[in-house]
């Protein structure tokens, strides 16, 4: 039994999210057949779709938000033309969003309200006063309170990044395994776009990964790439709808020129990888390849707005030269071959290989594995489904020790699969990314969120780790008794210390915070 609790242990942490309370029995049927258990996720069809009611697709977003973000501005300007007399000084910023949200979109605001706001998630709530009555003052001596202003709804950006969240870590939680969610949250830090850069990043973050990566991860690498970089997100992350060809029509009427930004993080991070083959003159050729590689605004003069359109005034003519392979197509499918060229490339095979071994299994991984992985995506023609079953049927990925450590997000929608906790809202959650550093589709850089032990494992990164643990047993220990926790955890493969820690602690908060902790919880 001791073996097979540590192959269920390996099974749910390393390759999923970890066992879910209640009776999902998931430790059990792990147990019984670890890899079996795991590998029932890839046999769904569609599984990774994430198709749920009041998510809108990117161009609706895109019209939206250009909207929302232009009736601002107009409200901004008019308000700047008729200030009151009485006053020299123009509205704040949050004068004008109060004004705005009174105007049209107000009724879109409500409309998009969550409806419950009493969340079964897991954030802290605040601590009343150790004496309540020695801080309450008689009634006698209160001044009147003054009228709270009634609560303003969220602007249509943050209900959309909100809602696109909430689906998120709701699939999440309630995954079996959560190996699939596990390739779509790789996959999403692999291509990434931050929702940190402006309005229109943070309203297509979540629709980026539903229509870019989420129908790819069980499918071929080169569909996935070709989706990310025509995304309109990722052509918006890295200023690539900037980009004009010096040569071309846009090029010469306007004071601006090439953009190298996403041809560069195409061939460096998504690609070939640091040391791939590429020169600088390859990442100048493939800029001039994606020039007039853009997406629709909000006059929809090229397309719908919020589409990838393909811009001829702004592309730059002719054949261009990427690795050492000459592309003369004269439109969008010059750089579609690239593309298609660059992600058989025996670099992107071993790049992309080795960054899936050290994600899943260890920060230095068995050489033997990595190459073993980069063998199945170059015969399969980048079956990321193959990838992923070759990984599974390796021993080598078993066998290593759990010397990983969950990031910030795998160590929170873990804690609310063991809690039973499905938000129905996702402040808490996001508000615990932000503490730990991870702040939901935000990463600091286009190279994503690291992926190493040190990143995640410093001490002031422990200490809110320890923070926040202690704050969820607060509020939820009184209801589980954290003995039968950690038999759903790691049963037979929990150490005697971890058993020895929890069951002598001084309270069930206590206990329950110190088996979050555990290295049985943190390590994967």
């Amino acid at each position: 039994m001791a073996r097979d609790s540590q192959a269920a242990l390996v099974a749910l942490h390393r390759f999923g999210f970890g066992a879910r309370g209640g009776a999902s029995g998931d430790f059990l049927n792990a147990a019984s057949d670890p890899r079996g258990f795991v590998k029932a996720e890839l046999a769904r069809p569609s599984g990774a779709l994430l198709e749920v009611p009041g998510l809108q697709s990117t161009p609706a977003l895109g019209k939206a938000v250009f909207d929302y973000q232009f009736e601002i501005q107009q409200a901004r300007d008019a308000a700047a033309k008729s200030a009151a007399p009485a006053s020299t000084e123009a509205p704040s910023a949050q004068e004008l969003k109060g004004q705005r949200r009174n105007l049209s979109l107000n009724a879109i605001a409500n409309d998009m309200a969550p409806k419950d706001m009493a969340p079964k998630d897991m954030a802290p709530k605040e601590k009343p006063p150790e004496n309540p009555a020695a801080a309450m003052t008689p009634a006698e001596t209160m001044p009147p309170a003054a009228p709270k202003p009634p609560p303003q709804p969220l602007n249509i950006i943050q209900k959309t990044f909100r809602a696109e969240a909430l689906a998120r870590l709701q699939r999440g939680i309630i995954a079996d395994c959560g190996f699939v969610e596990r390739l779509v949250v790789f996959w999403s830090n692999h291509f990434c776009i931050s929702a940190g850069k402006g309005g229109v990043a943070r309203m297509w973050a979540g629709s980026f990964e539903r229509e870019a990566i989420r129908p790819h991860v069980l499918g071929r690498f080169a569909d996935m790439l070709k989706a990310v970089e025509q995304h309109p997100a990722m052509l918006f992350f890295l200023d690539n709808q900037q980009s004009l060809g010096p040569d071309s029509r846009a090029g010469k009427n306007r004071n601006r020129g090439l953009n190298e930004n996403l041809a560069r993080e195409i061939l460096e991070l998504h690609t070939l990888g640091v040391g791939g083959g590429y020169s600088q003159e390859d990442v100048t050729a493939l800029a001039n390849i994606i020039t007039g590689w853009t997406y629709a605004g909000r006059q929809g003069g090229l397309g719908p707005p919020g589409t990838f359109v393909f811009n001829a005034n702004a592309h730059q003519p002719g054949a261009q030269r990427v690795m050492g392979k000459v592309y003369d197509a004269a439109d969008v499918r010059q750089g579609e071959a690239v593309l298609a060229d660059i992600a058989r490339h025996p670099s992107t095979a071993k790049f992309v290989a080795g960054k899936f071994a050290r994600h899943f299994v260890a920060d230095d991984p068995p050489q033997a594995l990595v190459a073993r992985l980069a063998d199945v995506f170059t015969r399969t023609d980048g079956d990321l489904k193959a990838l992923a079953l070759a990984l599974l049927d390796s021993d080598d990925a078993w066998k290593a020790p759990l010397t990983k450590i969950r990031s910030p997000y795998e160590f929170l929608v873990a804690t609310g699969r063991l809690l039973a906790q499905i938000p129905s809202d996702p402040a808490r959650y996001l508000g615990g990314l932000n503490t730990l550093g991870q702040p939901l589709w935000s990463p600091a850089g286009p190279n994503g969120f690291p992926d190493s032990v040190a990143a995640w494992a410093a001490p002031e990164g422990m200490k809110l780790r320890l923070d926040i643990s202690a704050q969820i047993a607060s509020r939820l220990a009184d209801g589980v008794d954290p003995r039968d926790l950690l038999e759903l955890v790691a049963a037979d493969a929990a150490s005697p210390e971890t058993r020895r820690t929890v069951e002598r602690a001084e309270s069930r908060q206590q206990a329950l915070a110190l088996l979050l902790m555990s290295p049985e919880f943190q390590r994967r």
